[in-house]
Formats: C-alpha cells, structure tokens, sequence
C-alpha cells in the first residue's frame, strides 16, 4: 500500500510546508524513512541523489525537536559545502511554518558570523566535519543537546578521508540520541561505522538492483585523448544540450578544458579547488540561473551539487572506478527527468567500461563521434525546425514585399529564398574539415551485443548512430599500432614520472605502490590529510588510497597502481599541505 504524506503523521505545520514545496507523492525513501524517524527509530538508508532523500530525513527531524530552546538539538553531517548549504536551504523551507531556526556552518565563510548566530540560539545545525570540528575547538559550539544526528552522504565523507573527523564529533553528541545514515552506497566502512553508533537500525534500499536511474541513457565513446575536445565540440552539436556537467580528472585540466570550450565561443565555466568560496558561488549561481550552460569540475568540487535540470553529463576523463561513475552520472535524469550520459573512453583505458557494466549490472551502448554529414544534417533540422515555427505563427507580411520586389528583377523565388537561407545562417560557424579516426572495436561483436535496440541495425553494418563511415576505412590499423596508441596515452596520462620499466615498488597491499610524501609529523600530518590532499587535488577516489605510514619528517602512502602515473605527475609541488608544497616520488 502506497502511503501519502497526509497519512504519515506529519504536523500540520510540517503538511504545510509540503503543500507549499509542490511535493505530491512521497518517493520511495520518504516512504520507508519518515514514518520509522517519526517512531523515533534509527535509520540507515541506501538511495541516490536526487530521490527525495533530505526531505526524507528533515522533515521527521523538525517534528521531532522543539521549538524556542536556544540549544542545537538536530545535527546534519554533509561532505561538501555546497551540499551543507542546500541541505540547509530545503531544511529552511521546510521549518518557514515553525519556529526552529537552521544555520549552516562550512570553510571559507567568516567565524564571526557563525560564532553570532550560535550565540543568538539556534535550532538546527547543518556543516562540514572540518568547519563543525573547528567550532568545537574553539569551544562555540555545544552539541550536548543533540537529539538528532544526520551523517548524509556517508560514503563521500569517508572517502574524503573524513572519518577521523565525524569521529569526534559524534563523540560529543549525547549517546541518547536518533541517528539517520544515508549514503548513496554501503562499502563496508559505512556499514561498520552505523554498527558501532546505531542501535538497531532500520535499514531500507532503494532500488538496490540498479544503481543508476532509468531516466538516464548511458553511451560511450571510445577516443583517443588528442581528440577529446573535437568529439566534444561535435558531440554537443547534435545533440539537445540545455546544460550541461563535464567531468575532468584535476582542477587543472577542468580549468583547461573551460578555457578550450571558451575559446571556441562556448558559454562555459570551471569548478575547481582553487577558487575562492565566493567565486565557486558566482559560478553556481550562474548555472543554476541558465547564465553559463556548461560546467566543467572535478568529482571533489561537483560533491554535493544539486541542481535541476542537468540534461547532460560528459566523462571527459573516465571515471576511477563504478563508484565514481554512478555518482557523476547521478546528476542527470532526476526528479523524473531525462537524462543523458556520456564517457570518453581511451585506448589504454579499455578495462575501466567493462568494470563501470559491472558495477551497474547493465551494458552500456557504444556511439561513434559524429562526422561532418552529421552535423550538417542536425543544422539543417534545426534551421528548417525553426523555419517552420516561423512560418506557423509569424507575421511575414513585410517580408512577402521584399520577395515581390526582389522577384520583380532578374531573380527567381528559389534563388532568393537560398540566398536568405545562408544570411540566416551565417553564425553557426565553420563544419569541422578533419575527421576524427574511428578506433577499431576490442571484440567485433562488442558492438552489434551492447548497442542500444535502435542503433543495433548502424551496428551490424559497422557504423554509428552519428556515423556513416564504415570501420573498414581503417584497413590500415594494426594490433601492434593500438599497442602503440594505448602506451601513448598511458605516458599522455602519466607524465615522465611514472616508472617504464616493468619493476615496480609495491606497497603492502597486492595491487598498490608505495609513494613517498615530503612531509610528516613535524608538520602536523595525519592520515586523513594524507588522503584529503591527495583525492582532492588529483581528483581520484578516497579507497584508491591504501595503508600510510607516517614518520617524523616524511610519509609513506600506498596508491593503487592504475593511479600511480597520474598521482606523480599532479603531486610535484603543484599544490600544498600545511603551508608546505606537496611532493611525491617512487619510495626506494
């Protein structure tokens, strides 16, 4: 039996809120997680963005806290500060016909104003385990009344290396207290940390069966790594992008990658850890607002984005692992709407599609990088698309003069309305002249197996649904030369630190090498810096990183081995920790 939201005991202030934010039908989470918070039980529930899931906590958390006691009594634990501030923007709403006050807490926004508005008593506390820690040490900050803890997004803040943090802060919550988890998987280190804090947990899965929503089709296209920002540019041509999230694997590159869009008269921006907190505002704010239509980020700076409407996500760099692939591609094809998303895949990359199928228990369909016919032909759909809305609603009365005065002379209709055409058209820009290779298919049967049901007939025929070149025009291409291109872009990736030879320094786990870190105990370091500093900056997942030894003025860290490469070219004194750049080598 499907519950409403009027069936759930909501108070009516609470109902309000829910009329008034549109929402109509509970979602699946909401349905599973609302009633058992209004018991007072604690959950622990798996579900992707963009389910409905802070509505599922929020709105039992203030029903269940009272108003008017100047304490914090609800605690809400997020990753990324642009995730502690939508939460807090949802929570807020959802109290406008109560009296409970919410404040969010985050790096980067001043200590005073914080410090002002706990002093002044608030109700709601939602922030980042950094900033919430900070508060506490400096002793603004009281959680003894906790009576309602949230860690939301519980996988990303242990993979930010964060779980050292949310520790200690939970430490400081009373024992007696309600505790929800949500988390868009359950890796072991969440489950055992809900099994030392959360008596008896309710535990409820959303759709376990299929990681990814069904709103959102998946493609990739196999590309060499020189002509990604062409297969971009096309791929963008043909297809209806009303906006879009691009994907890349350091703030560098994401930065790189804007300009390039930029430069080619694109409206795109980047987001990345260098900004400063009130520019990666502007830039959001942008996006949501329709000001910008492309944003370019790394996986660390797109954590916790919520924003309506993405039609499309673009891997331009592949994703590590599964994990990171369904959390990219989870920010299309929400809230019902269609979604659409793509991955570049290189040569030397060929495993890492096989291991996202895997992951997500579906075949992904191959597509090929339009051509110059294609293109053309989306152009003249378009034009004649437009053409036809005109000539349906328009009022073409004073152009009918024209034509009849221009008649009058030596030219015929059929000349004139072409010369029109090309004077309507002379902004859409140059067709690309070069052709992009097409790469020949591990298995021939890859193709004509995985392909989508409507691009299984191009598949058999050995071309793409964006293209009429057959893959016989490379008879030419040779095992050994694909040997050739997978190492160039394996030393592309890489850069000249990564060892050639085929003995490698492993670390203690099978699959890792051990680096060497330029800093240690004299600099304050601990293990979760280690790993912060390194996921975020190189933008490669918490879990790629294994043991870390810690000496006093240097440290030793395991690295899974598909990484090593782009950990060493990243981590040659291009970014610091604890005022220091950081550097890291092969350990002897």
């Amino acid at each position: 039996m499907m519950l409403e939201f009027k069936d759930m005991g909501l108070q009516p202030q609470l109902m309000q809120a829910v009329e008034d934010l549109g929402f109509e039908q509970p979602t699946p989470i909401q349905q599973s997680a609302i009633p058992a918070l209004l018991e007072g039980r604690n959950v622990m529930g798996q579900a992707q963005t963009g389910t409905g899931k802070t509505a599922a906590f929020v709105l039992p958390m203030l029903q269940r806290i009272e108003p008017g006691k100047k304490v914090v009594q609800a605690l809400i634990m997020a990753p990324t500060r642009e995730l502690a501030i939508q939460v807090s923007e949802a929570a807020t709403r959802m109290a406008g016909h109560t009296k409970l006050r919410v404040l969010t807490v985050y790096g980067g926004q001043a200590y005073s104003l914080q410090t002002r508005e706990l002093a002044r008593g608030v109700d709601v506390v939602v922030g980042t385990p950094g900033r919430l820690l900070d508060l506490i040490h400096k002793e603004v900050l009281d959680l003894s009344h906790v009576r309602f803890l949230v860690l939301d997004e519980a996988d990303e803040m242990l993979e930010m290396g964060f779980i050292e943090d949310v520790e200690t802060i939970m430490a400081e919550v009373p024992a007696e207290r309600q505790m929800a988890l949500f988390s868009a998987t359950l890796p072991d280190a969440v489950r055992k940390l809900a099994k030392r804090y959360m008596a008896d947990p309710v535990e409820f899965k959303i759709n376990p069966s299929r990681v990814t929503v069904a709103e959102t089709e998946q493609r990739f296209c196999r590309v060499r790594e020189e002509n990604k920002m062409d297969a971009l540019i096309r791929l963008m041509e043909v297809e209806e992008v009303k906006s879009a999230l691009i994907f890349a694997r350091t703030k560098a590159r994401a930065q790189d990658i804007a300009d390039g869009l930029i430069h080619r008269g694109l409206s795109a921006e980047s987001l990345h850890g260098d900004l400063s907190q009130a520019r990666r505002e502007y830039v959001l704010g942008r996006f949501r607002q329709g000001g910008i239509t492309l944003l370019v980020a790394t996986d660390v700076a797109a954590r916790g984005l919520d924003i309506e409407d993405i039609s499309h996500v673009f891997n331009f760099d592949a994703p590590g692992d599964g994990e990171g692939y369904v959390h990219r591609i989870g920010r299309t094809g929400r809230a019902g709407r269609k979604g659409i998303a793509v991955t570049f895949i290189c040569p030397s990359e060929r495993g890492r599609m096989k291991a996202i199928e895997a992951y997500t228990h579906q075949s992904i369909p191959e597509v090929g990088i339009p051509n110059r016919d294609d293109i053309l032909a989306r152009r003249d759909e378009r034009f004649i698309q437009r053409l036809a809305d005109k000539l349906g609603k328009g009022s073409i009365s004073h152009e009918r003069d024209l034509i009849a005065k221009l008649m009058s002379t030596s030219f015929d209709a059929i000349e004139i309305a072409a010369a029109a055409i090309q004077l309507a058209r002379a902004g859409e820009g140059e067709l690309p002249i070069k052709e992009i290779q097409a790469l020949p298919a591990e298995r021939e049967e890859r193709v004509g197996m995985r392909a989508h049901p409507r691009d299984r007939e191009s598949a058999s025929r050995g071309t793409s649904p964006y293209s009429a070149s057959p893959r016989s025009k490379n008879p030419k291409w040779t095992s050994k030369e694909m040997v050739k291109e997978w190492r160039g872009d394996a030393v592309a990736m890489g850069g000249p630190n990564f060892p050639h030879s085929s003995k490698k320094i492993h670390g203690g786990e099978a699959g890792m090498v051990r680096l060497r870190m330029n800093l240690g105990v004299t600099q304050g370091l601990r293990p979760s810096d280690v790993v912060g500093a390194i996921a975020s900056e190189v933008g490669i997942p918490g879990r790629a990183i294994g043991q870390i030894d810690i000496h006093e003025n240097h440290t030793f860290v395991d690295v899974a081995e598909i990484h090593v490469n782009r950990v060493l070219e990243v981590s040659s004194g291009q970014y610091s920790l604890r005022g220091k750049a950081v550097l890291l080598t092969l350990a002897n």
